[in-house]
């Protein structure tokens, strides 16, 4: 029997390995993927989102815990335990030497990833990078590691961990943590949460993965059944507007399109339905894949024209290119006559003002609506650009419900050597909403506390067994 049973192999499970091992705990990590696609969503993510009170090395300025708290109250509409956002938010101060002692390196944002200089970190060679670091740092410390490992029931005794199993397979252990992600995988639930809307259509059946195929939010399902207490709507997720062309799975950061602050947005119809230029993009990338999800068709698409070449990360596939908008319109399937009405209503409301998109600038539009209240210029300059997009999944809200020490609880009541960390406990934080680079710093700040927890319970087990003979 081990100390510590970690299911899950992610940024969250690996901080609860490594700091259960470095606290002395024997340690099995079980991660459901065979190895080359291992990491979980975490291979895909780039960056950790730091509260910093001055300038480090990568990060500039200083990005004080109340801007980052208030940053995050405002992307959650208020649906988030301030207790643990904070702890989130203070532990992302302290995390990176420890993360550097593991292997991670960090360096500067990239030229287009704008306003993030002051707020994120990024890895070195991304997500990829930092995942493969973790494994190494975990291997040589002695964690036992196996792949193509699924969990999908535990045994409890109570509150009380026993073992878990996979098939046939059982793994005993003193104390365990669950970081197996969420359930964007699981077209079905994803089915069930969203529902059908009044249109008659499943608009999950149009939904995109951008993580891991192998979130299917299994021991979610199981641990809800079992009794654990829960958090967050099923509908809600880090839901992103991606390319349509994207693959169905692991199309990850590169898929994004973000031009969408620089031009305007359309749905089949051609018409506009969201203020594009409402926040910086950051703050605001990830409210559009459910923007578009609510759109007839779960499509939509990003308009712009030549001045907004070189202002944005271009996205892995080029988009479509006309030299006049009819054009555009026809090469992109949509109603032409709509849409030149929308944009020539947009041109003429456009405000004169310095346009400037490192700042929330005074180019606005009047008398449209909805209103483009930043960044707004006329789209008027040949040649045209056009991207369709689709509703991008990166991982799903609903979760358990945990405290400050990473615990389950069933009925209120805290397990005392079952932990969670990650996606299956993020709703606690994120009750909707995104801003970018938090996931990575709640799956650190709580898969470090779990990892010390279930280390700190595995010996306590080992303790009164020890008294009891």
């Amino acid at each position: 029997m081990v100390d510590v049973l970690v299911i899950g192999g992610g940024n969250a499970a690996l901080c609860a390995a490594l700091m259960a091992r470095e606290a002395g705990a024997s340690v099995l990590l079980l991660e459901s993927a065979p190895r080359e696609w291992r990491g979980g969503n975490s291979q895909h993510t780039r960056n950790l989102r730091c509260m910093h009170d001055a300038p480090q090395d990568v990060l500039v300025d200083a990005y004080p815990e109340e801007e980052f708290w208030q940053d995050l109250l405002k992307v959650t509409g208020g649906i988030t335990n301030e207790h643990l956002a904070r702890l989130t938010i203070r532990a992302s101060s302290s995390c990176r030497p420890w993360m550097q002692k593991h292997g991670v390196r960090f360096q500067p944002p990239l030229s287009g990833a704008l306003h993030v200089a002051r707020t994120n970190a990024f890895f070195m060679g991304g997500g990829k990078a930092l995942v493969n670091a973790y494994y190494r740092s975990a291997e040589a410390l002695g964690v036992d590691i196996r792949y193509d490992t699924p969990v999908d029931s535990l045994e409890l005794d109570g509150r009380r961990f026993v073992a878990a199993r996979g098939g046939n397979r059982r793994f005993e252990a003193r104390a365990c943590v669950l970081a197996a992600g969420g359930f964007e995988s699981n077209r079905e639930w994803l089915r069930e949460a969203w529902g059908q809307n009044e249109r008659g259509e499943w608009p999950a059946d149009n939904f995109l993965i951008r993580g891991t195929r192998f979130n299917k939010g299994v021991l979610i399902k199981h641990m809800s059944d079992a009794g654990a207490d829960m958090i967050g709507d099923p509908s809600q997720s880090h839901c992103v507007a991606i390319d349509a062309r994207a693959p169905l799975y692991d199309g990850g950061i590169c898929t994004r399109i973000d031009c969408v602050s620089l031009g305007v947005v359309v749905n089949r119809d051609a018409e506009r339905f969201y203020d594009e230029g409402e926040d910086f993009w950051p703050k605001r990338y990830a409210i559009w894949g459910r923007l578009v999800a609510h759109q007839p068709g779960q499509i939509g698409y990003s308009i712009i024209d030549s001045k907004a070449i070189g202002r944005f990360m271009p996205p892995v596939f080029p988009g479509e290119k006309a030299d006049t908008l009819p054009e555009l319109a026809r090469k992109l399937g949509l109603p032409q006559a709509r849409f030149m009405e929308t944009l020539t209503r947009y041109n003429n409301a456009c405000r004169d003002g310095t346009f400037d998109h490192t700042a929330l600038d005074d180019c606005h539009t009047e008398g449209l609506s909805p209103p483009k209240t930043h960044w707004a210029r006329r789209i008027e300059t040949p040649p045209f650009y056009g991207y369709a997009l689709r509703p991008g999944i990166t991982f799903t809200y609903l979760g358990l419900k945990t405290n400050d020490r990473a615990q389950v609880h069933f009925g209120g009541i805290a397990s005392e050597n079952l932990f969670v960390a990650g996606e299956m406990m993020a709703g606690n934080v994120l009750g909707k909403g995104y801003t970018a680079g938090v996931g990575m710093s709640i799956g650190t700040a709580f898969g470090r506390i779990a990892g010390t927890q279930a280390a700190r319970a595995a010996f306590e087990t080992t303790e009164a067994t020890s008294a009891a003979v």
